[in-house]
């Protein structure tokens, strides 16, 4: 099935909303603005059947990944690190503070495998258009790509084979 979006909450008069207990000029909250989330839903939208289980919200995969990505993390850290950090669930579209976490951590690679290669170079676009858009990277800068090569010596323990002195 496509996937659902959180619930409102609209109706829950004994939790503060996210928006209300954290700082608007935070980096995660400003982007949250400027990342066109119905643009997922949409180039995702045909990787989900019409019927079974309802998938997990576009917007959540995305930010996890986003996340994740970000911060270097492995799939479970990111999942770990989302349950305690009210930003984040802000930056995944959720209203108010949870204290569970949405997924277990193979759903994210599963979600990659879904989305594919295509999928992923959507969510690289969509960044790079965010941060032009904000002016955190300049057009000049996008033009030449530097790639280190440099290669980490690795410490090997060489142990002689039978017979050798």
């Amino acid at each position: 099935m496509r996937p659902t979006r959180p619930s409102s909450g609209r109706n829950d008069l004994f939790r503060d909303r996210l928006d209300a207990i954290i700082n608007p000029r935070h980096a995660l909250v400003r982007l949250s603005g400027v990342i066109p989330w119905a643009r997922f839903d949409e180039a995702f939208g045909g990787f989900y059947r019409p019927i079974g289980r309802p998938a997990k919200p576009t917007r959540l995969m995305v930010g996890l990944h986003y996340l994740k990505h970000v911060h270097d993390l492995s799939d479970e850290e990111t999942v770990e690190r989302w349950v305690e950090n009210p930003y984040w669930q802000f930056f995944c579209g959720f209203e108010f503070f949870q204290h569970e976490a949405p997924i277990d951590a193979s759903t994210m690679t599963r979600w990659r495998k879904r989305i594919g290669p295509q999928g992923l170079e959507e969510l690289l676009k969509a960044s790079i258009e965010a941060a032009l858009q904000t002016g955190t990277a300049r057009p000049e800068s996008l033009e030449r790509v530097n790639v280190d090569t440099t290669v980490q010596p690795k410490a090997m323990l060489i142990r002689p084979t039978a017979g050798c002195i």
